[in-house]
């Protein structure tokens, strides 16, 4: 793949671009970071416009712990597109990470407007209101989770979790149970679920 497209870099400035991006991503999942940064500059000086080579850039400024400038390269892609759910949902990422939850939460409520079976875009909304410490509105969205992924372990578990601690322990043991049926070796739920046959 990677021959293929340095074949286009030749090209002019529209297929240069086009193959820069798609350069830039491949080596941005083989860890390359310098190198998916050398192509993702190349990408946007060949076409400013390009919102998947911006998200690019975003994520090799993420990536090398940046997360400000990496939101800055993400709102860029989304002013060129605002369809680009890639940058929508890392920016939501990068927002969390710099602790402006609303803003995140924002980005992520837009994302599932856009998407609304996105089983990402759902578990981050979960956490986020885990995060704001609104366990009621966590446990809907981890329940519009499972209806998609009906058959995650973590998920059930965290729902187990957020049960318990709100005090309901037939809909925790509910919940453990199905986790532990589908991943048994969660010491985590073993433990939870042991205690319960205990009390």
């Amino acid at each position: 793949a990677l021959e293929t497209l340095k074949m286009f870099e030749k090209k002019d400035s529209r297929v240069k671009s086009a193959a820069a991006t798609n350069l830039s991503f491949l080596y941005y999942l083989g860890n390359e970071l310098e190198q998916a940064t050398n192509y993702a500059d190349l990408a946007i000086n060949s076409d400013r416009y390009n919102p998947a080579a911006l998200t690019n850039k975003g994520n090799t400024v993420f990536a090398n712990g940046d997360c400000e400038k990496a939101a800055e390269f993400y709102k860029e892609a989304l002013r060129n597109d605002s369809l680009c759910t890639e940058a929508l949902y890392n920016l939501g990422l990068a927002y969390k990470k710099l602790n402006r939850i609303d803003e995140a939460l924002d980005c992520f409520l837009k994302l599932h407007a856009i998407l609304p079976n996105s089983a990402q875009v759902l578990y981050q909304l979960a956490n986020i209101y885990e995060i704001m410490e609104d366990p009621n509105q966590a446990i809907e969205w981890l329940l519009q989770l499972i209806s998609v992924v009906p058959t995650d372990p973590h998920v059930l578990s965290k729902l187990g979790n957020l049960y318990d601690a709100e005090g309901d322990k037939s809909q925790a043991f509910h919940y453990y149970c199905e986790s532990y049926r589908y991943f048994p070796s969660n010491i985590e739920v073993i433990e939870w679920l042991g205690a319960y046959y205990i009390d």
